[in-house]
């Protein structure tokens, strides 16, 4: 196949090398998928105004987000079993992030650890936290997270309770994978992913395995993991963990106003508009169509970012203009991923980033610091 020009062409890509469980498991959302779709539909329907005969060189995209120099407001999500969309995953993304100048956030639920990633990183990255039952494993990942020196805590909100996803668990999907005869199939006919896999040893949850007592096997770690997830998360646990954390916090699953009235009371830094990728509460409105609402609300007392149905540069300009500080992209860089490894990562970042800056030329703008509302039709 001809070099990709698009996300979708490295979602074509990445659906032909990653075997089915881990590809469905990155592409697709909770119950119906209706909200998984209406974060993608929606900013279709929002329209650019094309400006004409302005000066259009010496364009920049750099920005900054959480304070950090940027080469584009754009982030890479945390996203669990990046891993299994390629040997490594967390690793190659982290590097390919680290080398375009933009944030990776690795998340609880990787297959490469903190320390893996810090490992082959030269620059902080940021770090994703789930809450779990068991605080003290709750605290010493934060521990672990400082000592990589990682220099923004992404608390996640949103996933108090698992939303059911019906693709996973009708293709049984597990870290490493079980070897039926249906998962065994989906292996053989992927070499590339599967030559990949032999030559790594990080295969399961390497933020967990290993570091909770009596967890090493695959089912203690996943009767463990599915166990551990606190349906008594509430505004006073991010207090607990804002003061133990002590840098910079984000907190991300804000979809309601009223939320974001309170998650500015909490002394965070960012909150992030999302509704984890149409992952949790099928019904739900887009990111998308909440975030002017929101960033108009806080946007004056806390950086607003968002996430949920980025498929390009266009889509990150239309979030810029409605008020956010910068956007995360989560399948997106997966699906490179899964298509090129590293290379992928890098083709995703450069399709973004090309998009949006020929974007905001043609709306009549040099400088991405400078685009806003009046750069969208509302006729």
């Amino acid at each position: 196949m001809a070099e990709p020009l698009t996300i979708d062409d490295l979602k074509r890509m990445a659906r032909r090398r990653v075997p089915k469980m881990f590809f469905d498991y990155a592409d697709s959302g909770s119950w119906t998928e209706g909200t998984y779709r209406a974060n993608e539909a929606d900013f279709a329907d929002i329209k650019l105004r094309q400006r004409v005969l302005v000066d259009m060189t010496n364009r920049s995209l750099k920005s900054t987000m959480l304070g950090e120099e940027v080469a584009m407001p754009v982030a890479l999500a945390p996203t669990g079993l990046t891993g299994m969309q390629h040997a490594d995953g967390e690793m190659l993304a982290a590097q390919a992030a680290e080398e375009f100048g933009v944030p990776f956030t690795l998340s609880t639920m990787s297959i490469c650890s903190i320390e893996d990633v810090a490992s082959v990183t030269k620059k902080p990255f940021w770090f994703q936290l789930y809450v779990m039952r068991d605080r003290g494993f709750v605290e010493s990942l934060i521990e672990r997270a400082k000592a990589a020196n990682c220099s923004a805590l992404v608390l996640t909100l949103d996933l108090q309770i698992l939303g059911q996803r019906h693709k996973d668990l009708r293709n049984g999907l597990s870290a490493p994978p079980k070897f039926t005869a249906k998962h065994i199939w989906q292996m053989a006919t992927r070499p590339a992913w599967c030559m990949g896999m032999l030559g790594t040893k990080r295969r399961t949850f390497r933020n967990i395995a290993g570091h909770v007592k009596g967890v090493g096997d695959l089912s203690s770690l996943s009767s463990w993991t599915a166990d551990q997830f606190d349906p008594q998360l509430s505004w006073d646990d991010v207090e607990w963990i804002r003061q133990r954390w002590g840098g910079k916090l984000i907190l991300k699953g804000i979809l309601d106003r009223e939320d974001a009235e309170l998650a500015t009371r909490t002394g965070a830094d960012a909150l992030i508009v999302s509704n984890h990728g149409g992952r949790q509460l099928d019904g739900a409105p887009s990111s998308i169509s909440v975030l002017e609402d929101i960033a108009d609300a806080v946007g004056d007392r806390i950086e607003v970012f968002m996430d949920g149905g980025v498929r390009s540069g266009q889509d990150v300009l239309k979030a810029l203009c409605l008020g956010a500080k910068g956007v995360f992209i989560g399948r997106p860089f997966l699906y490179g991923l899964g298509a090129q490894g590293k290379k992928g990562v890098t083709a995703t970042l450069n399709i973004i980033a090309k998009e949006l800056d020929t974007t905001m030329a043609l709306c009549g703008r040099r400088d991405i610091k400078d685009v806003g509302k009046d750069m969208l039709h509302r006729g």
